[in-house]
């Protein structure tokens, strides 16, 4: 394995950071004495302190030193129009002028309208609402399990379904994915958790092969996350599909990163392969917190008052909170209403923007990649996982290849890149930059990103 040396250049961008953004210095200061690491998400924990941010619109954001910032991190990826759409604010703002909104505990009609909203889109059957895409996985998981009567998930290598129980192994690469990523889970519950290869068809009929008897479900997402934001093949999710219809396994797709990103529905739509449960969030939300599983009535009735319920779903005290289903209805609508402009514009700009930014780091003699670029299976490009690879030859369509420090240098790619551009007054999400943008995001910005890229690639090359 290659060995290369950032210390120095990592010191140095430290030093710069602290420099130029003192108040957010001292306020991150002041968060460590009160929050732990002075942050409440890991993802948000920039070394040595994150920019506290002061606002934030469309494709940026500013922060307490008075940095306007490019932003590619948007809301972990939930953002789809930008930070803080206009329409969807002075729609939220209208209803809690006149006394509603804060009404936890009571149904009304935006619960209504925005299932019906996701039903028509996705062709779910039933929907139920809760508040963060790791309640949704894990209520999916428990459904297929009482479903099915099996205990066993088959999930994938990399792939992040939130912090449930059931999601918290073979996230984090250890010279593979068999490790499990959370003290405190029973090993009962580890014991299992299968884990499988994405995009490998021929390994996920090998692991059906010898637990199919006991799969209660295949959880898997189209696009996956953590694991390095590409897509998978259309071979892969077909596969999925017949494997758990042959062995009568619930198939899940996590579509919290991916529902509504490529169009005004889900993947799987879009591969043209139907699951029998689907987990959503972030996007659908119009930046409040909203999560849903939707999907097949017979499963999801389960949750119903008819069979007991047999499964406990109840969300969570603000699962349907009438503040979030109204920002909710008011996104979904408008980007359904405007799907053809919004997603081509959204294309186009992703087009230029890895045109760019491999041109920038390549003028420097730097062989870059976009993970999963030699996948066609999704309009567009709305994620960008820059690699560094040490050769030309590697597909780049597995966590195992994207996030393996033997075949990818993940130091430049996951501490240095991230630290470098944001004293360039960009801001990317840790790992795997650049992130990803948004309708809000213009040609002009690409522009701004390819720029800082250059001089970027610049600071990077004396270490390689």
């Amino acid at each position: 394995m290659v060995q290369r040396d950032y210390s120095e250049l990592l010191l140095q961008l430290e030093t710069e950071h602290k420099n130029r953004s003192p108040k957010s210095a001292a306020l991150h200061n002041r968060a460590s004495q009160y929050l732990v690491d002075g942050v409440s998400h890991g993802l948000r924990l920039v070394q040595p302190f994150p920019p506290r941010i002061v606002s934030a619109k469309g494709a940026w954001i500013r922060d307490e030193d008075g940095h306007e910032i490019l932003d590619f991190w948007q809301g972990h990826f939930g953002n789809i129009l930008g930070h803080n759409p206009s329409f969807v604010i002075s729609g939220v703002a209208e209803q809690l002028s006149r006394g509603i909104g804060l009404q936890t505990g009571h149904t009304d009609y935006l619960e209504v309208a925005v299932a019906e909203l996701i039903c028509a889109t996705t062709g779910a059957e039933r929907v139920r609402f809760t508040c963060t895409g790791a309640l949704a996985t894990m209520y999916a998981i428990m459904l297929a399990r009482s479903y099915t009567g099996r205990t066993k998930v088959l999930k994938v290598g990399g792939g992040w379904h939130g912090a449930n129980p059931w999601g918290l192994k073979g996230v984090a690469f250890r010279d593979g994915f068999e490790g499990v990523d959370s003290e405190g889970i029973p090993t009962e519950v580890t014991d299992d958790i299968v884990v499988t290869r994405y995009n490998d068809p021929s390994h996920l009929a090998e692991c059906f092969a010898q637990h199919g008897k006991n799969i209660a479900c295949f959880i898997v997402e189209p696009v996956i996350g953590a694991g390095g934001r590409f897509p998978a093949t259309r071979e892969y999710m077909q596969a999925a599909r017949e494997l758990t219809n042959q062995y009568d396994a619930v198939l899940i797709h996590d579509e919290v990163v991916s529902g509504y990103r490529y169009a005004a529905t889900t993947a799987g739509v879009l591969y043209e392969v139907e699951p029998d449960l689907m987990t959503l969030g972030k996007a659908i939300g119009g930046g409040m917190p909203v999560a849903a599983v939707a999907g097949r009535s017979d499963i999801m009735e389960l949750v119903g008052k008819n069979l007991g319920p047999r499964v406990s779903f109840s969300g969570g005290t603000y699962s349907a909170h009438p503040a979030s289903m109204l920002a909710a209805k008011i996104y979904l609508e408008h980007v359904v209403e405007h799907e053809a402009e919004i997603y081509s514009q959204m294309a186009q700009v992703g087009a230029v923007l890895r045109s760019q930014v491999a041109a920038a780091f390549e003028n420097e003699g730097i062989y870059v990649r976009f993970a999963g670029d030699r996948i066609d299976a999704l309009p567009g490009h709305m994620l960008h996982p820059l690699v560094f690879p040490y050769e030309e030859g590697v597909d780049l369509t597995t966590p195992d290849e994207v996030l393996n420090p033997s075949v990818c240098d993940t130091v430049v790619g996951q501490r240095v890149l991230q630290m470098a551009l944001l004293v360039e007054d960009v801001y990317t999400p840790r790992g795997l930059p650049i992130g990803g943008h948004t309708a809000a995001h213009t040609e002009k910005d690409v522009v701004f990103l390819a720029e800082k890229c250059s001089s970027v690639a610049k600071r990077i090359k004396p270490y390689l």
